[in-house]
């Protein structure tokens, strides 16, 4: 597949998450991509905590993408959150994360894991993608996004 749907939980995709700080807005989207995996939201939620003990996952101009290897996850699953207020996600360019895709995966397919990463951040590495994920004005619009973007430069 093209684009990001076969990893995007459509019910885990929060357009406005007022988020306080880094780790309630990392709490908010576990819980909703836990539930969408089927998977325990607090053993989620200590799984990417420990991921971001290690190093920040901002990858600057906005951009944060927390993940973790989690178990019961029988394939990598995201969701993706537009904070109100962004947070600091210790991006190199030290610019706070407005931007957040949260990416979870089978313990034992690391591989898969790494393609996913790759996937994620190769899309939003790109201005259009980013631009039009701020512009979009709720979750089917920004679940739109991820399904199209991709495609849409191949033609």
């Amino acid at each position: 597949m093209n684009d990001l749907s076969d990893l995007l939980a459509p019910d885990a995709i929060m357009a406005r998450l007022p988020a306080a700080s880094r780790r309630h807005a990392l709490q908010a989207m576990t819980d909703a991509l836990a539930k969408a995996a089927g998977v325990d939201a607090r053993a989620a939620f200590e799984a990417v905590l420990m991921r971001e003990r290690l190093s920040g996952t901002g990858m600057g101009e906005g951009v944060a993408i927390p993940h973790a290897p989690v178990i019961g996850v029988t394939r990598p699953i995201g969701a993706f959150a537009r904070l109100e207020t962004a947070q600091e996600f210790d991006a190199l360019d030290a610019r706070p994360a407005d931007l957040v895709f949260m990416l979870l995966a089978p313990p034992d397919r690391g591989g898969d894991h790494l393609k996913a990463l790759a996937r994620v951040s190769r899309l939003l590495r790109r201005a259009d993608v980013r631009e039009k994920l701020r512009a979009a004005r709720g979750a089917e619009e920004i679940y739109a996004v991820f399904a199209g973007a991709v495609r849409s430069d191949a033609a």
